[in-house]
């Protein structure tokens, strides 16, 4: 069993890190070649206090590669490690470029703090290098009739192998870059940098190229989804439509009014003697039908005054009929 002072000096490097209150994300990954930026969160009390950036495990097995009151690095952005505080968001940032494979490993941001009783506070994060390939968006989409773009990375030593691109499930469909690193045709355009980047561009986006597709590039390659949706329905906004012949319409004023009261005069007179007219024929019409309909009916009263004699019509062939009032029509029969 060990002793306690051997367990105790195991657990010392760690004991900052359960402490820390220094914060980052505990791994990151980065293709070769590329730059990766790292941020690192620090408590208000430490926003004078120096910052530094180091390789290693432990604190005191860790090499410095930058800090912040390193005043030598003439030209920051010169070199491949820099490291950059922001006192106000309470960050510190470190930037490195042209990573390679061997700079993977176990990586520390820390506060100087000093003194011989207080630690610096710090917080460790595992980098991981990678060859291959990646996407900066594995899924994409655009409207139908639209184009979109899709960009796939490389590491450093892919630089010159041919890329391509192919519909997934069939290796038939891939399209490859020439020696010039660029292939294009009616529908698709593959474009290489030769900066660990190349480009596919879809000109004319069509409803059957929703799939799966590969980038690749060597022996190395990454899945990208694209998604194609319907071309959206508009309505055309309704236009004032312009006819140039026809002279532009006067506003009405007192005088255009009194040049036109002698013929809307006229218009009124003619319409009032129409009216009067249908009128006046109307009202005679009227009078016609009801003239026509007292002939029936004062031969109904006629008969009905006939009723009352029970004898046969025959007593009446030689008979006359006498009107003595015209207006009471009394009637006698001789």
């Amino acid at each position: 069993m060990l002793p306690l002072y051997m367990v105790t000096l195991l657990l010392l490097p760690w004991i900052p890190a359960f402490l820390s209150k220094v914060t980052t994300e505990q791994e990151f990954t980065v293709l070769e070649g590329d730059t990766l930026t790292i941020p690192c969160h620090y408590e208000p009390q430490f926003a004078s206090y120096v910052k530094y950036w180091c390789q290693g495990r432990t604190k005191e097995f860790c090499t410095t590669l930058a800090r912040t009151d390193d005043h030598h690095l003439v030209n920051p952005a010169d070199n491949k490690v820099s490291i950059f505080d922001d006192p106000v968001q309470l960050v510190f940032t470190v930037t490195m470029k042209d990573m390679k494979e061997e700079g993977s490993g176990w990586y520390m941001c820390g506060v100087e703090i000093g003194g011989m009783w207080s630690a610096d506070d710090t917080t460790f994060t595992n980098i991981k290098v990678i060859h291959g390939m990646s996407a900066v968006n594995s899924r994409m989409s655009g409207a139908e009739g639209g184009s979109v773009t899709i960009e796939c990375l490389y590491s450093e030593r892919y630089r010159e192998s041919e890329k391509k691109w192919c519909r997934s499930g069939d290796w038939r469909s891939c399209l490859s870059t020439g020696s010039d690193g660029s292939y294009e045709d009616s529908s698709v355009a593959i474009r290489d940098d030769r900066t660990r980047a190349f480009t596919v561009t879809f000109k004319k986006l069509q409803m059957k190229h929703t799939a799966w597709y590969w980038c690749s590039a060597g022996q190395q390659k990454i899945a990208v989804h694209l998604l194609v949706t319907p071309k959206p329905t508009t309505i055309p906004p309704v236009t004032n439509q312009s006819f140039p012949n026809l002279p532009p319409a006067k506003p009405i004023t007192r005088e255009t009014w009194s040049n036109h009261s002698p013929m809307l005069l006229s218009v009124v007179v003619c319409s009032s003697v129409i009216f009067l007219v249908v009128v006046a024929i109307l009202a005679i019409k009227f009078w016609k039908m009801h003239k026509t309909d007292r002939v029936p009916r004062e031969v109904e009263e006629m008969k009905a005054k006939f009723s009352g004699y029970s004898r046969d019509a025959g007593d009446f062939q030689s008979g006359t009929v006498f009107f003595l009032n015209k207006e009471s029509q009394d009637v006698h029969v001789y």
